[in-house]
């Protein structure tokens, strides 16, 4: 979904509050620009869960920034290595508690989840990738589902150039569909008041 989605008002905020308070929300993951043939802004990948609300997750959401996790293709487009699905992959899994999978990945994905989690990993919030937000932490961010919000940059990182362009380019996705919708609302005020104005005369 655009990361519009994620951070929107009216109708969408309710929309994602009413999802949210259902606890039917697992994780969101970020996705960077030109990770698809015909979108090239940046997305965010919504994994819904009923079945977590027999869980310890039911009340946290686990967001996942992957937007500098990629392999540049071509000039405008990339996509993950099997080992950088892996990596993401056993993320989720540590934070779902269960151990990680190394079945169809190779020793990089492994060697990166140990870098990142330790030799016998276990999830924890790591700045710049991962953050298990709660329920009251989400209420405080409006009801927003947009991972930058709650994992933040890694120490020592600065916003690049690219996740500027990114931030800009969904701001400026937003500022589109908001405009629509505001000619829409004019045309519909003009109608209305041109049949008031008609029913008097």
């Amino acid at each position: 979904m655009a990361n519009s989605a994620g951070d929107a008002r009216g109708s969408e905020m309710e929309i994602r509050k009413q999802l949210i308070k259902a606890k039917a929300v697992d994780a969101m993951v970020a996705v960077g620009p030109n990770m698809f043939y015909t979108v090239t802004l940046p997305c965010t990948l919504w994994f819904l869960d009923k079945g977590k609300l027999d869980s310890d997750r039911a009340e946290k959401i686990l967001f996942v920034d992957a937007r500098r996790i990629y392999r540049q293709v071509a000039n405008a487009l990339r996509d993950w290595t099997p080992a950088q699905i892996g990596f993401i992959a056993n993320v989720v899994r540590l934070y779902r508690g269960e151990a990680p999978d190394y079945t169809f990945i190779s020793d990089e994905a492994r060697a990166k989840v140990e870098e990142v989690f330790g030799k016998k990993p276990r999830y924890a919030d790591v700045p710049g990738l991962c953050k298990a937000a709660t329920l009251p932490q989400i209420e405080a961010q409006n009801w927003s589902l947009n991972p930058g919000r709650y994992v933040g940059i890694a120490p020592g990182e600065a916003v690049s150039d690219a996740d500027f362009k990114a931030q800009l380019e969904a701001l400026s996705e937003e500022l589109e569909i908001l405009n629509a919708r505001g000619r829409k609302l004019d045309d519909i005020v003009a109608a209305n008041v041109a049949a008031m104005l008609s029913a008097q005369t």
